[in-house]
């Protein structure tokens, strides 16, 4: 399984669909200054020194104590690109935002490298909001989590269990869980595909027990591979992660490939209820073929929740469109802003 296409061969087709791109580098400005800009920090998760990118409101104040957002990235994604976007645009929106590289990828520790553990990535963001906590600058009574795509999967998850997290939201989340399990439109997943992934990454952890390395393969195939007959989705993912548009040094597109057997036994919606009465937000895109993901957490939670579909928006149409993301934005700010 050399490239992504491969990979869904194999029926392995969760794989397939972690993130790599979206947002313009962040400008470094000190504490302080009326422009939004981020500082680089690091705090601890269990054992691994994570790297985030602190953003402040426009005319931040020192004497000030501000409502914070912990924003987490999609699977194989870093905190340059589309976390940071939602993370910028709501600092300027009054908020002190962090976004960061999950254990394993970019400028965090951890190895082996190019992990997506879904226990390791909750734990992420449950250090992180203790981070924000711990910030002069930052109201520890108002504290949220939101993330995108498989982001938004892991802090609707990390809600359920932490009473620190006041309000979350996701931006078309992505239950990593269930699409290992059954996919998503236009990329299914048969009992005879989950059987023979689950036999690919058994056969490769004995390998890997007998002295063997951990094997790291090719995410996204190369765009010259990408024709009229690769599933729109796949098609969506290269046109924007293998490009100037998204790309960016530290999203290597790379995975474990024993990374789905920690993936099929996962379900991050399970307990949606849990979060009540913290308010949810939904957001997904009317065409995205991850939609059922956002429906499925708006089912199962409580209220207070919202779910709103944005026009004519594809998934990734939400990572950096203007036209898609001003309007998610502005919900985002709302909701914020009434709930924290």
């Amino acid at each position: 399984m050399s490239t992504l296409k491969n990979a869904l061969k194999s029926a392995a087709i969760a794989i397939a669909l972690p993130v790599m791109a979206g947002e313009a580098h962040a400008t470094s400005v000190a504490k302080g200054a009326n422009v939004v800009g981020s500082q680089k920090v690091t705090f601890i998760s269990g054992d691994v020194r994570m790297a985030g990118n602190l953003y402040l409101p426009v005319e931040y104040d020192r004497s000030k104590k501000y409502p914070a957002i912990v924003v987490a990235h999609p699977w194989g994604g870093v905190k340059e690109q589309t976390s940071g976007l939602y993370a910028q645009q709501l600092a300027k929106k009054g908020f002190v935002t962090l976004a960061f590289d999950a254990s394993h990828h970019g400028e965090s520790g951890g190895k082996p490298r190019d992990l997506e553990d879904p226990a390791e990535r909750v734990q992420d963001i449950r250090s992180a909001v203790g981070y924000l906590a711990s910030l002069a600058e930052v109201d520890a009574s108002r504290i949220g989590a939101m993330g995108v795509c498989a982001g938004g999967g892991y802090a609707l998850n990390e809600a359920q269990t932490d009473l620190r997290v006041k309000a979350v939201a996701g931006v078309v989340a992505y239950d990593i869980g269930d699409a290992t399990r059954n996919g998503i439109e236009g990329l299914p997943v048969s009992a005879s595909d989950r059987q023979k992934l689950l036999e690919h990454v058994a056969a490769q952890l004995n390998k890997e027990a007998a002295g063997a390395p951990v094997l790291v393969q090719q995410l996204l195939p190369p765009r010259e591979e990408v024709n009229a007959a690769t599933p729109q989705f796949i098609r969506e993912a290269t046109e924007y992660y293998l490009t100037p548009r998204g790309a960016h040094p530290n999203a290597r597109n790379r995975y474990v490939v024993t990374t789905p057997g920690l993936h099929i036994a996962y379900y991050p919606l399970e307990h949606m209820e849990l979060i009540s009465p913290r308010p949810v937000l939904l957001i997904a895109g009317e065409n995205a073929e991850t939609r059922k993901f956002s429906e499925a957490a708006f089912s199962k939670s409580l209220q207070p929740k919202e779910l709103m579909i944005v026009p004519g928006a594809s998934h990734f149409d939400l990572y950096d469109q203007p036209e898609y993301v001003n309007p998610a934005v502005e919900k985002l700010a709302e909701f914020f802003g009434k709930n924290l």
